[in-house]
């Protein structure tokens, strides 16, 4: 039997463990904070009493400890790479039992000391946390008294252990705490840390994936490495980003890779981040981080664009901001460029404007906004018109958003009533319905007749009209409460005459309103806001909901309905009437074979198939040539990742979209 040569494992008593050597045990800077909160506390404590009132055969088992040597210590610290938490935890429980002890049994405290500090140096404590914490662990454990009014976790958990155990019962407390064993996994020089760190934190509280992305960033350096590299990049990065770190980082990967990254699953933001930086040694280390920084920054600019100087681009990013988060990665791009002196203010401005005018149309005429910002990253790529074709296909036209615009609800009508009426700060404004939407019986809109006295056909119509563009305006709150509830002609002289907003106070010149108005009023504003919100002026028509192929989803298995997944393929101007991935699947590789036969063979050369020389095992294969076959035998996951690749490989993906079917869309 062979034995392992860089992971050696053994069973411990933890005490004694702890106690042991002359060294220090020292938490890496890429572990998260400490989190335990006294419901964990109050279960240690709960399970260090049962095993003490058991007889002296019992033993209750913490689990396992991974550490390695840090070689960049001169006296060798111990780094403890997972198990932080336990240990931190116990080290309060033992600091509260040994200054509940200290006075009454000073042998027993003494015992306890050699858990806690060094002996060399009774005022460094044995574990030693991140230096961002350090300070607040150690005023605990030697009982410093310097932060009376703080409040942390170490402080709320060694203040419940002072309550919870008192001094009749600490020898028993002492026996169950000598009772506690794990695993100590020590690792050799040629372990792989990162991989056993990941396995062992497979179960319990999973990690995130922004603290995957920083334990995997930092574990291979020395800790001064480690600390140098957190002081200088990562802590930055978390200072712009805030609680959204997490999100930073997928939109960062969409940017770079231009592929959509899962936001959920199996760590699908830290997979990608590792398949773009396979290597974070020191010396690749210092150019990426920089970057990541770099962009970090402009990603709190986003957030907050309060922060930005030039007025008018903090102005649009707060438009851009009405559409949520999702054109971040693209934003990220294009202003970065910017900052770099890559392309003009005007330039960074349009694709702004763009970006609005892409999501406002597509919400009004009901199309899908995922899946959406890849695509653009991928074309910015190819410069500046590349990008505006592919604008002009994703954007509808002005025929459809004309017709909508009609008879649907106004989305995000304060945004769209601001810039239409020349209003930047809507935060003083309500959006006004000129027609109410419940209107009362005394409601009129030409002061003769009531609403009482309207036919069910002009109620029906006058409130299915109340939501849209015509109907709309913005008036000044302290108006519209004055005036709130009062028929047209009265709102007309007391508050829309009085607006200082342009557009509504041009509403005194209409004597009465009722469809037929607003009708007017909806081609009046359209054709503003067409031109406001402009599709980029190309010869191209919208895509109506294709989804390029590097952007499909890729399925699990053949789920009920899979044999229409697609209503059809459209392949360089080819329509396919190709219903599922692996017929895709099929025609795409036979039609490289044929076309682009390098590139197939380059794909198959790197990935080990699907093209082979030989039917070699047993299973479902397709004959390309009388030498060659496609083995048919991969399930969706890996047919759908080998189209998008081979395609990629060819450089002819761009040109290569799917129309999802309804059982498609909803799968």
């Amino acid at each position: 039997m062979s034995t392992a040569t860089n992971v050696e494992a053994t069973a411990v008593n933890t005490i004694e463990w702890l106690a042991a050597g002359t060294t220090g045990i020292v938490v890496p800077v890429y572990q998260r904070q400490y989190r335990w909160d006294i419901g964990g506390c109050e279960q240690l404590l709960a399970d260090v009493r049962a095993v003490a009132a058991e007889d002296g055969s019992h033993r209750h088992f913490l689990g396992s400890i991974l550490s390695a040597a840090d070689d960049s210590d001169a006296d060798t610290d111990l780094v403890l790479i997972d198990g932080q938490q336990r240990i931190t935890t116990l080290m309060l429980l033992a600091a509260a039992l040994q200054h509940t002890v200290r006075d009454s049994d000073p042998a027993l405290a003494s015992e306890l000391g050699r858990v806690l500090v060094l002996p060399d140096d009774p005022m460094r404590t044995k574990l030693r946390p991140h230096d961002a914490w350090a300070d607040l662990y150690e005023s605990v454990v030697l009982e410093r008294g310097d932060g009376a009014d703080r409040e942390s976790r170490f402080d709320d958990n060694y203040a419940f252990f002072r309550s919870q155990v008192h001094a009749d019962e600490a020898a028993a407390i002492w026996r169950g705490l000598k009772r506690l064993e794990h695993v100590s996994i020590t690792l050799g020089a040629g372990a792989n840390a990162q991989q056993i760190f990941e396995s062992l934190n497979s179960t319990g509280e999973p990690l995130r994936d922004h603290e995957l992305i920083h334990n995997y960033i930092l574990m291979g350096l020395t800790h001064a490495e480690q600390l140098d590299v957190e002081a200088r990049f990562w802590l930055p990065i978390e200072r712009h980003t805030g609680e959204t770190i997490g999100a930073f980082w997928r939109h960062y990967l969409v940017m770079t890779t231009g592929r959509e990254v899962a936001a959920n699953g199996e760590h699908g933001v830290y997979s990608a981040f590792r398949s773009s930086f396979p290597r974070v040694d020191v010396e690749h280390l210092q150019a990426d981080a920089a970057l990541w920084r770099h962009y970090a920054e402009i990603y709190g600019i986003l957030l907050d664009p309060s922060l930005e100087k030039d007025a008018e681009i903090a102005r649009q990013l707060r438009f851009v901001n009405t559409f949520g988060r999702a054109s971040y990665p693209l934003v990220l791009s294009a202003y970065s460029d910017h900052a770099r002196g890559l392309i003009s203010r005007d330039e960074l401005i349009l694709t702004l404007e763009r970006i609005q005018a892409m999501y406002l149309r597509r919400t009004l005429v009901n199309l899908p906004n995922e899946r959406l910002v890849a695509r653009l990253c991928r074309a910015r790529r190819d410069g500046s018109e590349a990008l505006e074709r592919a604008f002009a296909r994703i954007t509808p036209s002005d025929e459809r958003v004309s017709a909508v615009l009609k008879y649907s609800e106004l989305p995000h009508p304060a945004y769209v009533l601001g810039r239409l009426e020349g209003v930047d700060d809507t935060t003083d404004y309500d959006v006004d319905h000129i027609v109410p939407t419940v209107p009362p019986d005394a409601w009129s809109g030409d002061g003769v007749r009531e609403w009482l006295d309207y036919s069910d056909d002009e109620r029906n119509a006058h409130r299915a009209l109340a939501p849209t563009l015509g109907n709309l305006t913005l008036l000044e709150q302290s108006l519209a409460e004055r005036s709130f509830g009062e028929s047209y002609p009265v709102k007309r002289a007391s508050a829309y005459a009085r607006s200082t907003v342009p557009e509504t106070a041009e509403l005194q010149a209409t004597e009465s309103w009722d469809t037929a108005a607003i009708a007017q009023r909806t081609v009046r504003l359209t054709t503003r806001l067409l031109r406001l919100w402009a599709r980029p002026p190309l010869a191209e028509i919208d895509d109506d909901g294709l989804t390029p192929i590097l952007d499909a989803v890729r399925r699990r298995g053949w789920p009920a309905g899979w044999e229409r997944e697609f209503d059809y393929v459209e392949y360089g101007g080819e329509r396919w009437e190709v219903y599922d991935v692996k017929h895709l699947f099929n025609r795409v590789f036979r039609r490289a074979w044929s076309d682009t036969r390098d590139a197939a063979v380059s794909y198959c050369a790197a990935h080990g198939g699907p093209i082979y020389e030989e039917t070699a095992w047993k299973g479902q294969w397709d004959q390309l040539d009388d030498s060659h076959h496609l083995y048919m035998g991969w399930d969706s996951t890996y047919m759908m990742s080998a189209v998008q690749g081979v395609l990629d490989e060819a450089g002819i993906a761009a040109e290569v979209f799917v129309k999802y079917s309804y059982i498609g869309n909803v799968m």
